[in-house]
């Protein structure tokens, strides 16, 4: 009954903020336009700009959220070429790891896509071929994962720290074996370890018998139409102005509670998607408009006039954070990070606008960094 009235309290909400948008578009925008042009980076120069907020600079991740490596050696060895290409165009869906191929409405082109694939290549070995996996029992690997894998990469219920293995994407295209092979050797330099010796083949068999059991089959995702660029920015244009309890961190941050009562009171506010094009499509905040971290040229037109200006990402602060820092930069003086992110706006019933088929993502795991490794987060 709590989640049904939710959804119906975000329906409502979602009625009310369309029907007091501001009625004077912005200027038209160029959907070809992008901050700088991607087409002339290269491999390094692509990654910096789009994947190190989340994986690191030298891409060994954890510098956002769950976002692992991608030059463990194990990784590398076991990644086939279309698994990256996939990893990179599709993401993976309700969690921080967006889509970026322009398959789904993302900046990046095949031949982009291309040149990721190969500077990640370079930091490694190169594919290997892998053994074949027996045919193991999923109710024998329930009882294996949940004493031995659980406690990291959680259940469909709950989200673990490690990667989420319950995750339609991944499991779409990853390989038994390919699962096998980071289960059996780990993950060199990051908090996977390696289960060669303490499980044998028949429990590793069964264990991936069951990941693969997290597959929802017939399940599927539809997608929003692409924003116009013509979106109206101001909700509750005649509200009044909020106000809010502010934690200034490195960047100002105001918790997903707070703007959610501002604007169900009609508060004025302006909300900024900052994650690729393919997320907003898949699910955004009620309202929000789509203003990817990668393309900022828009910011040209939002109000100088005091408007909040809230933008929100998945990771949950660090690409929503390259958008607030500029709009500092740029003298906006009532800009924040919205605190918290869309994946637990989402959880709480808050107004989204959703495609056919996506539901709230798994609860979070409090995180709790194992010794010597640094955090997740």
């Amino acid at each position: 009954m709590a989640g049904a009235a939710a959804r119906s309290l975000a329906v409502v909400w979602l009625a009310a903020a369309c029907g007091s948008r501001s009625s004077a578009p912005p200027p038209p925008h160029d959907a070809g336009q992008r901050d700088g042009d991607l087409a002339l980076l290269d491999g390094n120069g692509l990654f910096q700009k789009l994947c190190s907020p989340c994986h690191g600079a030298d891409a060994k991740g954890y510098k956002a959220d769950h976002a692992p490596s991608l030059v463990s050696s194990t990784f590398l060895e076991s990644a086939s070429d279309d698994f990256l290409r996939g990893a990179i165009e599709r993401g993976r869906p309700g969690t921080s790891m967006a889509a970026y191929g322009k398959i789904l409405g993302g900046p990046l082109d095949a031949a982009e896509v291309g040149k990721l694939v190969a500077w990640l290549r370079q930091h490694g070995p190169a594919p290997i071929a892998l053994p074949p996996v027996g045919a193991g029992d999923i109710l024998r690997g329930a009882t294996v994962y949940k004493d031995n894998c659980a406690k990291c990469h959680g259940t469909r219920a709950v989200r673990g720290e490690a990667v989420q293995l319950a995750n339609s994407q991944l499991l779409a295209t990853a390989s038994d074996a390919y699962l096998k092979w980071a289960v059996v050797h780990g993950r060199p330099g990051t908090p996977m370890e390696a289960w060669q010796g303490k499980l044998d083949d028949g429990q590793l068999d069964d264990v991936i018998a069951y990941v693969r059991a997290f597959t929802q089959p017939g399940k599927q995702e539809g997608q929003l139409p692409p924003p116009t660029g013509k979106e109206p920015l101001v909700l509750n244009p005649r509200g009044g102005q909020p106000q809010f309890d502010v934690r200034h961190d490195d960047r100002a941050y105001v918790t997903i509670d707070q703007v959610a009562k501002a604007l169900a009171v009609g508060k004025r506010m302006i909300i900024l998607d900052a994650r690729p094009e393919p997320e907003w499509r898949r699910v955004h905040v009620a309202g929000a408009v789509s203003m990817p971290y990668h393309d900022l040229a828009r910011l040209d037109v939002l109000p100088k006039d005091g408007t909040w200006i809230f933008a929100y990402c998945a990771c949950p602060h660090h690409l929503s954070g390259i958008v607030v820092d500029e709009l500092a930069k740029r003298g906006y003086a009532h800009a924040a990070v919205l605190d918290e992110g869309i994946n637990e706006w989402f959880r709480r019933g808050y107004p989204v606008v959703a495609a056919p088929g996506v539901e709230p993502p798994p609860a979070e795991a409090k995180p709790t960094p194992p010794p010597g490794v640094g955090t997740h987060r």
